[in-house]
């Protein structure tokens, strides 16, 4: 059979959505199908598929056509586009210490928490973090020869708090005091004095509301309260206290709450054991020992993952994930635990739509006043007074602008936050007994005979039970 017929009438051609691939496929095989490389090349060509073409497939195609009657065949291959590297912030100082320290576990349960008091000091002038600008990323070739553009990667920006530097190229932050570095609700970075008590938080000492990081070396007592714009830590036991950080908050002791006061931190909690306790973190709870009848509510996670790792009674809610070694008793006690949960983040989304809109009311009353503003400075009528109001008015829809961009991102965020439940998860170490209920999302699932080693998740309308691997 000759070789230059048209190929139309027994192939067709198909391109990948992204045209990274492009496939031939018989429509109409013959068994005295015959035809040369250079004709299928031309034929490919003739369909705009001019890169990457799998010379092998083609020779293969030419030689053998019965092989390929039945299949959809990748014919080219085209380069796919490498996208650009976000930007990222990098710390020169460990703040993983404050955040990721596991105290060191002796027998029978014990912890020593020595390790975790020591505290992220740092000097005046001290490099804290660098910015690493992103990549842009190199472009793809279709099979068609068009180039594929690449994304480029998203810049990061430093979270500035209180008392650090940026340089004017923006790409160092420094510590303008000596102190403690501290991250705080929504991520920001500051560098906080210290202020220490050798000893008890009794009437001796009485309530405590200081500026910036706060450690005793003792226990707070029941009734007092301390309140910093840094962390807490306490060396000893806390009972009916009231704890308000808006960094972290370190127990080495343990919570005795006896159902008053509260424990609540910007960023993670930390304690031994929480006993009849109520407990809120923007970050995490990690509990060594036990959680008995307490109320605890983190925007992330709730671990008890200790040698005990108990949790019983109370209610738990986390945002992402719960892990416990044994949850709930042999007597059926009630003990809740709720993921995908983020009522704060509710709260805050609520709070930023009524700012947005204050926002552009007012930026709506900037713009009428700047239109005036501009009409009378057009016919030259704008006196001294004015053209003061002028400016200021320019520069409050300049920072309005600012604000509304800002929210904007942030409600996108927890928009996205709030509508991701797949990373819910509970998971048990050792044991759930009856009585423990599990909540998910909308979902319950209530527990009935005692089960081994298992993970719930949320997937297809319902509470799904795995071994845990």
């Amino acid at each position: 059979m000759s070789v230059d017929y048209a190929l139309d009438q027994y192939f067709s051609v198909t391109l990948s959505d992204d045209k990274v691939v492009a496939y031939i496929q018989f429509t109409n095989w013959e068994k005295d199908f015959s035809c040369s490389v250079e004709a299928l090349e031309q034929f490919l060509r003739s369909h705009q598929v001019r890169y990457g073409l799998q010379h092998d497939t083609l020779r293969r195609i030419a030689d053998h056509s019965e092989e390929y009657q039945y299949s959809r065949t990748p014919i080219a291959m085209g380069t796919e586009p490498m996208h650009g590297q976000n930007g990222k912030i990098e710390f020169t100082v460990n703040l993983g210490n404050q955040t990721n320290l596991k105290p060191l576990e002796i027998e029978d349960g014990k912890v020593d928490y020595k390790e975790v008091i020591r505290l992220n000091n740092v000097k005046k002038g001290q490099l804290i973090a660098t910015r690493i600008p992103p990549t842009k990323g190199v472009p793809g070739t279709a099979v068609t020869g068009e180039e594929i553009p690449s994304k480029p990667g998203k810049e990061a920006h430093f979270k500035v708090g209180k008392n650090v530097v940026v340089n004017a190229e923006k790409s160092a932050m420094y510590a303008a005091l000596d102190g403690l570095l501290t991250k705080t609700e929504k991520g920001k970075i500051n560098v906080f004095p210290v202020y220490e008590i050798n000893g008890d938080v009794d009437y001796s000492i009485g309530n405590i509301d200081f500026v910036g990081t706060v450690v005793i070396r003792g226990n707070v007592l029941t009734g007092f309260r301390i309140k910093a714009a840094g962390d807490i830590r306490v060396t000893g036991f806390v009972e009916g206290a009231e704890l308000d950080a808006e960094g972290s908050i370190d127990i080495s002791g343990g919570i005795i709450g006896y159902n008053k006061g509260f424990v609540k931190a910007g960023q993670d909690v930390k304690s031994s054991f929480i006993q009849d306790g109520n407990v809120i973190a923007g970050a995490s709870v990690f509990v060594s020992q036990s959680i008995m009848h307490s109320n605890i509510r983190a925007v992330q996670n709730i671990e008890c993952n200790g040698m005990k790792g108990l949790v019983v009674g109370g209610v738990l809610q986390a945002g992402e994930k719960v892990v416990a070694r044994t949850i709930g008793n042999t007597m059926s006690t009630a003990t809740v635990i709720e993921v995908g949960v983020l009522p704060e983040l509710r709260n805050e989304l609520a709070d930023l739509r009524a700012q947005l809109k204050l926002s552009i009311e007012s930026m709506d009353k900037t713009d009428k006043a700047l239109y005036l503003l501009n009409q009378l400075a057009s016919s030259g009528q704008l006196s001294p007074d004015k053209l003061a109001l002028r400016i200021k008015l320019n520069a409050t829809k300049k920072s309005n602008v600012a604000e509304q961009a800002d929210i904007k991102d942030r409600m996108l965020e927890i928009e996205k936050m709030l509508e991701d439940t797949g990373k819910a998860r509970v998971n048990v170490v050792k044991t759930i007994y009856g009585g423990a209920k599990i909540v998910i999302g909308r979902y319950t699932r209530f527990v009935k005979d005692p089960t081994q080693r298992v993970s719930f998740y949320y997937h297809e309308g319902d509470i799904t039970m795995v071994p845990l691997l």
